[in-house]
């Protein structure tokens, strides 16, 4: 159509640029540290009033902030994984927003989405019946994959990895229960799923940074929190490593410090 401006319309030369631009400016935005305390105010500020409840992905809450579900988008997109694994499923919204972008990135390689093995296996200790029945009525139902049980309890482990059998290019997400200890045991039982070059992506880091009212009725905490749990993942597992990138690009994010890219 004349007049629309397509991705193979635009030269390599403008596209160097802009990305040279972009790069330039999370530079800047590294450097500014004020920026960060900005932003967790922000976080602090908005999240007594529940704020990540806010959203839906495709009729589902997805109980996620905008700028995470636009950054594992572009993670999508980048890795192009035959097979995402999640912990922690609640209402849904996050295994909708998978399901649908592996659908995409089916269509665009033009595929049936019906047809190809892309899939995303959920897990969650407990899949509410409404929630379930939701998930089941759903157009995209046929891209997940549900179990119900204990992410770190060796039967649902071993569960994942055989419907994982296959699978060349691994995403992982973990936001499940947020204690030091049972994050650890998520990133010991599936960063082995993550493929080279693809992410393990370890959501609600920002718990460390909060306040002691935000989890004053739960098991963590500051010092008991998935970016503990990072932390001594990162310093004995040197086959990854933590991409800060996404923390300046976003600064509003709960992950951060939690994007981990597989190195080897």
């Amino acid at each position: 159509m004349a007049g629309v401006l397509t991705q193979s319309s635009i030269s390599p030369q403008i596209m160097s640029d802009f990305s040279r631009e972009v790069q330039n400016n999370v530079s800047a935005l590294a450097a500014d540290s004020e920026l960060w305390d900005k932003s967790l105010k922000w976080m602090i500020d908005v999240g007594r009033h529940r704020y990540c409840y806010n959203f839906q992905w495709l009729g589902r809450p997805i109980i996620q902030y905008p700028q995470d579900i636009v950054a594992f988008q572009e993670l999508v997109s980048q890795v192009r994984p035959d097979l995402i694994v999640e912990t922690g499923i609640a209402h849904g919204g996050s295994l909708v927003l998978s399901a649908s972008l592996l659908a995409l990135l089916d269509v665009m390689e033009g595929k049936d989405p019906r047809e190809s093995t892309r899939k995303v296996i959920g897990v969650d200790i407990d899949i509410r019946d409404h929630n379930r029945k939701a998930l089941d009525e759903h157009p995209l139902r046929y891209k997940m994959d549900l179990i119900q049980g204990s992410s770190i309890d060796t039967q649902i482990i071993n569960q994942v990895y055989e419907r994982a059998q296959g699978a060349e290019r691994v995403l992982v997400s973990l936001d499940s229960n947020h204690t030091k200890d049972h994050v650890a045991k998520e990133l010991d039982a599936y960063a082995r799923l993550v493929s080279i070059g693809s992410y393990c992506i370890v959501f609600d880091t920002v718990v460390e940074f909060m306040p002691p009212e935000f989890t004053e009725e739960r098991d963590w905490g500051p010092g008991n929190s998935p970016l503990s749990a990072v932390d001594d993942f990162i310093r004995s597992n040197t086959n990854f490593e933590v991409d800060y990138s996404f923390d300046s690009r976003l600064l509003i994010t709960v992950g951060r410090g939690g994007y981990l890219r597989r190195l080897s």
